[in-house]
């Protein structure tokens, strides 16, 4: 696989982990951190998101001003608002020249790896009990181009959304 981009629109992966790359348990976020979903409804909004049908399930719906595309082998599966394809490269190919975020899960993020150009990643400060992770983010590959520190006070916990772009 080659990385999807064109001059008028990229494949980024929006993610956020724990500092064990931890990004859920039981299909479903184990921090609740505003910011972070702040940052992620400004950054998709307006632009295409591919998820796996587990990632849409744990959401339960279509979000709002996004075109949802959930990737699903099953032919059977539909949900109003949401085009279903069979594959991650399927996906691609429908976004092809548009900005797009992958949004989850675990086995869609390591597929996506290959295909993205930019990384946007939440990195939570503290280790949480999970049970799906992020792939490891190889240096040789990934370039850090972007990083804002943040603190949220009412919850002592350290963040960083911080960009990075393939080399």
């Amino acid at each position: 696989m080659t990385p999807t981009s064109t001059a008028s629109g990229a494949l980024s992966v929006i993610v956020a982990t724990d500092n064990a790359r931890g990004i859920g348990i039981n299909n479903s976020l184990p921090w609740h951190l505003p910011e972070d979903l702040a940052h992620f409804k400004r950054t998709t909004s307006g632009h295409p998101i591919l998820m796996g049908r587990k990632t849409f399930d744990s959401i339960g719906r279509p979000l709002p001003n996004r075109r949802n595309i959930v990737i699903s082998r099953n032919p059977d599966w539909s949900h109003a608002g949401v085009e279903r394809v069979a594959s991650l490269q399927e996906a691609a190919a429908l976004v092809a020249g548009e900005d797009a975020f992958i949004i989850g899960g675990a086995q869609i993020y390591a597929e996506a790896l290959a295909l993205a150009t930019r990384l946007i990643v939440t990195e939570i400060g503290q280790r949480f009990d999970c049970d799906a992770f992020f792939p490891v983010i190889d240096a040789q590959q990934w370039q850090e181009t972007g990083r804002e520190t943040h603190r949220a006070a009412n919850q002592e916990l350290d963040y960083a959304f911080v960009t990075y772009e393939r080399r």
